[in-house]
């Protein structure tokens, strides 16, 4: 029987690369030369430091335009709130990846509403989609692409 996966993973390598050429043109740029502002990269949290918080807004759209350009959704970014004393100001950017329970549940009703002739399941941090035709499955993919779900979907292990 047909079948897919529905995922939302994000390159760990390609954030690494995002990172390290936002952190290059930070360095290249005429407004934050002699500032001490930088990206941190810690698994999938990335925290910007600099001295004001003027700065951290035009650093996260640095580092918006380095992940969109290798290729990584910037709709699973999320910018925490900014802590500014008055010395430093610093940020946390947390890049959601994986599909947790409720978003399993909310793709799985989408599949089930929809009235087509395919069955999903939630199998950890991914859904599995059956179905008797190939045809049935690529409409559930149109249908998922469709929808806004608040994270990017990838659609991976189709079987024939």
């Amino acid at each position: 029987m047909p079948s897919f996966d529905v995922v939302s993973e994000i390159d760990l390598h390609e954030l690494t690369n995002a990172v390290d050429q936002a952190t290059r043109e930070l360095a290249q740029r005429f407004d934050f030369k002699g500032v001490e502002a930088g990206y941190d990269l810690l698994e999938t949290t990335v925290t910007m430091t600099a001295p004001g918080e003027f700065q951290l807004k035009q650093m996260l759209e640095i580092l918006k335009l380095k992940l969109a350009k290798r290729g990584i959704d910037i709709t699973c970014l999320d910018a925490q709130a900014p802590d500014v004393n008055l010395a430093r100001a610093a940020q946390k950017v947390v890049l959601k990846h994986g599909i947790d329970a409720d978003t399993g549940r909310k793709v799985a009703r989408l599949v089930k509403d929809s009235r087509l002739k395919v069955q999903a399941q939630i199998q950890g941090d991914k859904v599995r989609i059956n179905g008797k035709k190939r045809d049935d499955l690529q409409e559930a993919i149109g249908l998922l692409r469709k929808s806004d779900l608040g994270i990017p979907l990838q659609f991976d292990n189709f079987r024939d």
